[in-house]
């Protein structure tokens, strides 16, 4: 062997000695083609940056997540591009898409042709952005909320509870301290 390659031999010996005991820890990298192809399992956390080249899915995503389909089953924190960010759990940053759909708590800004949070705070920019509870704006043709402390811009605004009226166009607002438990 020569010498300009031994260190190379060496560092790969020494990473895969040591990958056993970072299984045990967040990985700051993971590559997904389509889940379960990928280089970190579904069921663990990433943490730094994710390039899901069709599917991935993780446990938690912390950093960046870039990819067609980006799914985290349990939270997210950080930025999001894809054609579709979804998170059964609770995402606080940015996520940018074409569907951002996050089945828990929003904290951040969802900037898509389809938003959804079952509760929110924060910003809402799309075509249609959907938050049953959510303080913040949302700006869109179509913004729906069942209860909200703020304000819809769009053509068509629904607030089902509080609301200047249930749907107004262009714009609606409220200010229900009940829309987002804390």
């Amino acid at each position: 062997m020569s010498k300009n390659r031994l260190p190379s031999a060496v560092s790969v010996l020494l990473l895969l000695v040591a990958a056993p005991a970072l299984g045990q820890e967040d990985h700051p990298f993971q590559i997904s083609l389509v889940t379960p192809i990928q280089i970190v399992p579904e069921d663990e956390a990433v943490k730094g940056v994710r390039l899901n080249l069709l599917y991935g899915r993780n446990t938690f995503m912390t950093g960046f997540d870039y990819g067609l389909v980006n799914h985290t089953i349990r939270d997210f924190l950080g930025v999001g591009i894809g054609v579709v960010n979804l998170t059964e759990g609770d995402v606080t940053g940015f996520h940018w898409g074409v569907v951002n759909v996050t089945e828990g708590a929003f904290e951040g800004l969802h900037y898509g042709v389809v938003n959804s949070a079952e509760s929110g705070y924060g910003v809402q920019i799309g075509i249609v952005n959907h938050a049953p509870n959510y303080r913040g704006l949302q700006l869109g043709f179509v913004n729906y909320a069942e209860r909200m402390n703020g304000v819809q811009l769009g053509l068509v605004n629904i607030i089902r509870v509080g609301g200047v009226l249930p749907v107004m166009p262009f714009v609606n607002w409220s200010l229900d301290d009940g829309a987002v438990p804390n």
